[in-house]
């Protein structure tokens, strides 16, 4: 696929300034184009972005520590690949280390680069949980994201104030209920049905 011109992206948006009903040379609008593309780079960055490279770098000078590594309450925002409209949410990563750690920053670099990527929450979820799985071979992997998502809040059914949870578990985490619960303990428990 080649990737259009940032002029063939400032077009666009004129064209859909105008589809909207408004006019995009007058004085509020004129650099909007140039405004929205440089938004989508922000916005959208993950595209050039490695999650499994962040991961590459770890520390095997652990003491034999093989407990819960988490990382809790990781902002992240995103955009639903449906409508375009921002996703806006926590995520809660946890993984059980064989014999090497990560440096915390690059789970919530993980996190980031799948998040600044057009999305679906469950499909994010299951992407950080299979990326960290992959590259550090844990013995287990937890995922759970919290998000609201404004496709439903300001579109739509306008329900304001709902938040969808998801989950990922792999491992330790999915074949043993007490490692899980362990784990939706310390993240605060946003996942109701926990032994399922």
């Amino acid at each position: 696929m080649n990737k259009p011109t940032r002029e063939d992206a400032e077009k666009a948006v004129h064209t859909l300034l105008r589809w909207a009903g408004d006019d995009p040379t007058r004085e509020g609008l004129v650099d909007t184009p140039k405004r929205v593309a440089t938004a989508f780079e922000d916005w959208f960055s993950g595209y050039d972005q490695d999650p499994e490279a962040y991961l590459a770098r770890t520390f095997e000078e652990i003491e034999g520590y093989d407990d819960m590594v988490i990382l809790k309450d990781i902002r992240f925002e995103s955009h639903c690949e449906h409508h375009l409209a921002p996703i806006i949410g926590r995520a809660h990563v946890g993984y059980m280390p064989t014999s090497r750690v990560v440096g915390i920053s690059k789970l919530a670099r993980v996190v980031e680069a799948f998040s600044r990527r057009l999305q679906v929450q469950e499909k994010m979820n299951s992407q950080i949980a299979n990326c960290i799985q992959k590259v550090l071979e844990p013995k287990g992997v937890a995922v759970v994201i919290e998000a609201a998502h404004q496709c439903m809040t300001t579109r739509g059914v306008h329900k304001t104030g709902v938040t969808m949870v998801t989950s990922s578990m792999i491992g330790a985490f999915r074949e043993n209920s007490d490692t899980r619960r362990e784990f939706l303990a310390v993240i605060g428990n946003p996942v109701s049905s926990a032994d399922r």
